[in-house]
């Protein structure tokens, strides 16, 4: 690896390599990100969203001469399996707060008439701040400006059928990966589901033969 024009290397260190993965919204770090890096992180799951960001870092990565398709896509957002909406809604609706905190920040430097989605700006018109004392807690006293309808677009929530849905229309996207929050009451049953009912649709799958001797 080269830093600063010196080599460096770790001892321990032989022949691999370190992917670099970087997460971002606005449109100068979406653009750095196609340019440079391995992965791109989206901390939401927006289909709306995610489509113009994903086509932003593509656009940047073959504007710089690389190929589109080797910058891979993750999006990271709280999943929560259950049938009581409300209930669900409440305790991530933390996570719209946290993206509120970041998309302040850009909104403020580009304004809302330029390249941001609406969809991503209008939603903090109601925001008065940012506590981090309770940055990612559910149940947080800076995210009642989050509606129930933001909750839904940047979360992953309901039954396993509905959580299939959303991931499948996230790979017709270009996703590659899907990281999941468990920052609520349900962990150990939303991450039971996931591994019984969920994944193995998803991954895929391979046919075995038996061979005699």
């Amino acid at each position: 690896m080269e830093c600063d024009g010196r080599v460096l290397q770790f001892p321990w260190s032989v022949g691999s390599t370190l992917d670099v993965w970087v997460a971002a919204y606005g449109p100068k770090a979406l653009a750095l990100t196609g340019e440079v890096a391995d992965g791109f992180i989206l901390q939401l799951a927006d289909l709306d969203i995610a489509e113009w960001m994903i086509r932003t870092v593509k656009e940047a990565a073959a504007a710089a001469g690389r190929d589109p398709s080797a910058v891979k896509i993750c999006v990271a957002a709280p999943m929560y399996v259950g049938t009581d909406l409300k209930h669900m809604r409440d305790q991530c609706r933390w996570f719209g707060g946290m993206v509120g905190n970041h998309v302040a920040d850009i909104v403020a430097r580009y304004g809302t008439d330029g390249d941001i989605p609406q969809a991503l700006t209008d939603y903090i018109a109601g925001r008065e701040g940012y506590d981090y004392n309770q940055h990612g807690r559910a149940g947080n006293t800076h995210a009642d400006f989050v509606s129930d309808d933001i909750v839904d677009r940047f979360c992953v929530l309901g039954t396993p059928e509905d959580h299939l849905a959303k991931l499948r229309r996230l790979a017709d996207l270009g996703v590659d990966q899907f990281a999941g929050y468990l920052q609520h009451d349900n962990k150990e049953e939303t991450l039971r589901v996931y591994g019984e009912s969920i994944i193995p649709q998803l991954a895929p799958s391979i046919a075995a033969t038996t061979v005699t001797a």
